[in-house]
């Protein structure tokens, strides 16, 4: 119990910081600066290359199942690194509490490097996409768990007049049908990682992998560690992986993106 529990504890704190993000910059203000900004980079595009695995690289500094991942963390010196590395795509966590991020992040890290940035955190309202925006992600990460259908259809549908792409993210067949039912989804991520245990089954993957139409891109997140694992994923067809403990894990980040892309 005490597992599920946390994922209520991370939603709660994120309604909270949202309800005071709103105090500090209100819907309406936000909505304003979030227009007219330097247009957002092919996020897709970048990652869907034929006959080719795409790498997106994860900045994040603790995680609810890991605690903290790095100590040395400087999310600048990671970013160029993944760049350097060959990475076609950057994702940022920014959730505060329990991933240790912040959103400001992604601001800083677009201005160093020239790849996409997604945004990944718990995008509960229509007030995160527009934040997303205005700090400059390119893409921005949809939890089908957390979100009904049509939550997913409107925040998505702001993304793309906002110019940014969307990734929604998917753990079980039932919130796969949930995604399938909505039109022009065309970036799907499989997390091998339930989010209410925390706990990671790779064969979540080859489950629904099958079940998904051959015109989506797909990412794979989650529990990814060695080059096998990529070549399996490469093979089966998957577009592109999301990693990122590893990454963070390891004394050189560039080294390892290396290491198990097989570059």
């Amino acid at each position: 119990m005490v597992k599920i529990d946390k994922l209520k504890e991370i939603i709660l704190k994120k309604k909270e910081r949202v309800a005071q993000n709103k105090l500090l910059l209100p819907e309406e203000e936000l909505k304003l600066k979030a227009q007219g900004l330097t247009p957002a980079r092919p996020f897709i595009e970048a990652i869907n290359k034929p006959r080719q695995i795409s790498l997106i690289a994860e900045i994040k500094k603790a995680s609810p199942s890991e605690g903290l991942i790095r100590e040395n963390f400087n999310h600048l010196d990671i970013a160029k690194a993944y760049q350097d590395a060959g990475a076609q795509a950057v994702s940022v966590l920014t959730e505060e509490d329990y991933f240790l991020g912040n959103i400001s992040y992604v601001n800083e890290i677009k201005n160093l490097i020239d790849l996409p940035v997604l945004r990944k955190d718990f995008i509960l309202e229509p007030y995160q996409v527009y934040e997303s925006r205005f700090y400059g992600a390119d893409a921005i990460l949809l939890i089908a768990d957390l979100l009904t259908q049509d939550e997913i259809a409107q925040f998505s549908g702001i993304a793309v007049e906002l110019g940014m792409d969307y990734l929604v993210e998917v753990h079980n067949e039932k919130e796969l049908k949930k995604v399938l039912k909505l039109k022009g989804v065309p970036l799907i991520g499989i997390n091998n990682r339930d989010l209410r245990t925390l706990e990671v089954d790779p064969k979540t993957t080859e489950k629904l992998f099958t079940l998904i139409p051959k015109d989506k891109i797909v990412v794979v997140e989650s529990g990814l560690k060695t080059y096998q694992d990529i070549l399996f994923l490469k093979i089966l067809g998957v577009n592109a992986v999301l990693i990122g403990t590893a990454f963070m894990q390891a004394e050189n980040a560039g080294a390892k993106v290396n290491e198990l892309m097989g570059w």
